[in-house]
């Protein structure tokens, strides 16, 4: 109607992101830039950002109840992870859990650390169905940094 260009919508229409299930994320640098290390046969060498933006993985479940970070890796300009929703407990308190307020949480508890947002505006996610899908999601993740050289984020 004004003439902006309409913004893709990432997540799933009718889903209930506060559901008890597994989520792969996937969270990028602004611009892609390289800002939290490198990749060196095949390892991630993190820098001083990217322990930061580690640590933060670490400390999401302390932070959110019911919620656990099962696989993770930072990349040079990317980060994936596994989130987990266990709703244990009353579930009426952990409704307000959802998959956007934890990526929320972390890039501003990152952000306030490092002094500035590193972070592209939104998030990729992916609802992990079914064990099958979990494992293959896993190993991506796992062993991410080993296929840097073809990741798709390396503009190198």
């Amino acid at each position: 109607m004004n003439g902006l260009p309409k913004r893709k919508l990432n997540r799933l229409d009718n889903y209930d992101y506060t559901q008890k299930g597994a989520y792969f994320v996937t969270i990028c640098s602004m611009d892609n830039k390289y800002l939290f290390g490198s990749i060196k046969d095949g390892v991630m060498m993190l820098n001083d950002i990217g322990v930061i933006v580690e640590k933060e993985l670490m400390n999401i479940s302390t932070h959110f109840d019911n919620v656990e970070v099962n696989n993770y890796t930072v990349m040079p300009n990317h980060v994936h992870l596994i989130i987990a929703i266990i709703l244990t407990g009353a579930e009426s308190d952990a409704r307000s859990i959802t998959i956007g307020n934890i990526v929320r949480g972390y890039k501003s508890g990152v952000s306030r650390l490092i002094g500035y947002s590193p972070w592209q505006r939104n998030y990729h996610d992916h609802i992990i169905r079914n064990q099958e899908d979990y494992n293959r999601v896993a190993e991506y993740v796992d062993s991410n940094p080993a296929r840097w050289a073809g990741d798709r984020y390396n503009a190198g």
